[in-house]
């Protein structure tokens, strides 16, 4: 039997680190299995396995695996239809898939990564070599899970949106409940203004670098704004390189931040204004919803809007409004709404109309 040389130290060490990492391994040929599962486990590696697409798709969903090591000619759902269903599925589209295939044809290869790989290792399978390549995304994927776990903790929510198919690939938990508030919508349905202001801030960037950020997009609801920041590309079919089945490997670069498509990552945070009414009720001493009604006079709204937003009348608003002019001692709205935005910026400087 023949035996593998020993690893270099410094290459044994780099596999060594982030012991634990969970692997799906998906393949038809036991014998295959049994070699990748001896060899990760040796490095430390929580080693998933199965036999077929079907059961590939469940163990990724409930074991939630860092990598997938698939295979992709396999009897049944072949490996090009598993990926693009862990792709399509938000719950596991962020999980990078590396191919392993014995088709070393061009399109074949090109194939795999359109259905949502990586990258690919080529059988007869030397575990040394996919240890490297899976150890090289890997280290990407824990990156990209400690900002978005980042962002979360400080507020912020984050999500990935591909800028040609308007696809929403992942998202943190708080970025749900955000836009399912805000929008209605759910993943992989990325809303339909978000997705316009992306495109169009990619146009405006066109396609030489740039130091200056793309205007924000706001969303209100209420008196709480929700703001989107167009952080970085993180990759994805449009990137540079994300064709180039020879450039997948080792060197390539598809996180240029000038790329008019591919994934971009699209930071939120939500600010509420509701500090702002109330002081507004206390420097003025209004009703709470006499300050309510002065806040949205202050954003410019008409009496008809401020009833909507309050589920109110507009003849009521127009009450509420003569009250706040005698207590402010003015007698118009535009006079009221100067007055008032004075004391705000004095009291919340940070505060934008």
């Amino acid at each position: 039997m023949t035996m593998n040389p020993p690893l270099p130290s410094a290459v044994a060490a780099l596999l060594d680190q982030q012991q634990g990492d969970r692997v799906l391994v998906v393949d038809d040929v036991p014998d295959n299995l049994s070699l990748l599962h001896d060899a990760l486990d040796e490095h430390g590696y929580t080693v998933l396995a199965a036999t077929s697409g079907e059961a590939a798709l469940a163990s990724a969903l409930q074991g939630q695996p860092d990598i997938v090591l698939l295979d992709a000619m396999m009897p049944g759902m072949d490996g090009f239809e598993v990926a693009r269903r862990l792709k399509a599925n938000p719950v596991t589209a962020h999980i990078p898939i590396v191919f392993m295939t014995g088709l070393t044809e061009t399109e074949h290869l090109v194939a795999a990564l359109q259905a949502g790989g990586v990258d690919y290792v080529t059988k007869p399978l030397d575990p040394r070599a996919v240890l490297a390549r899976m150890q090289v995304h890997l280290q990407g994927a824990r990156q990209a899970r400690q900002t978005r776990q980042a962002l979360d903790a400080f507020g912020y929510a984050s999500i990935a949106v591909r800028a040609s198919t308007g696809r929403l690939l992942w998202q943190t938990p708080l970025a749900r409940e955000l836009l399912q508030l805000y929008y209605g919508t759910v993943a992989p349905q990325t809303p339909a203004p978000v997705l316009a202001w992306l495109r169009r801030s990619l146009e405006e960037m066109g396609d030489g670098p740039s130091t200056q950020e793309p205007p924000r997009l706001s969303a209100e609801l209420g008196a709480r704004r929700l703001s989107f920041r167009l952080h970085n590309c993180i990759g994805g079919e449009d990137a540079p390189g994300a064709s180039d089945p020879t450039g997948a490997g080792e060197g390539s670069n598809a996180t240029t931040a000038s790329a008019p498509g591919g994934d971009w990552l699209i930071v939120m945070r939500e600010v509420s204004d509701a500090a702002v009414i109330r002081s507004l009720g206390l420097v003025f001493s209004l009703t709470a919803r006499e300050a309510e009604v002065l806040y949205w006079v202050v954003k410019g709204k008409i009496n008809r809007d401020i009833g909507e937003i309050l589920g109110a009348s507009p003849a009521t608003v127009k009450k509420h409004l003569e009250r706040i002019h005698a207590k402010l001692g003015v007698e118009t709205r535009t006079a009221a709404a100067a007055m008032a935005l004075t004391r705000v910026r004095e009291m919340h400087p940070s505060w934008e109309v």
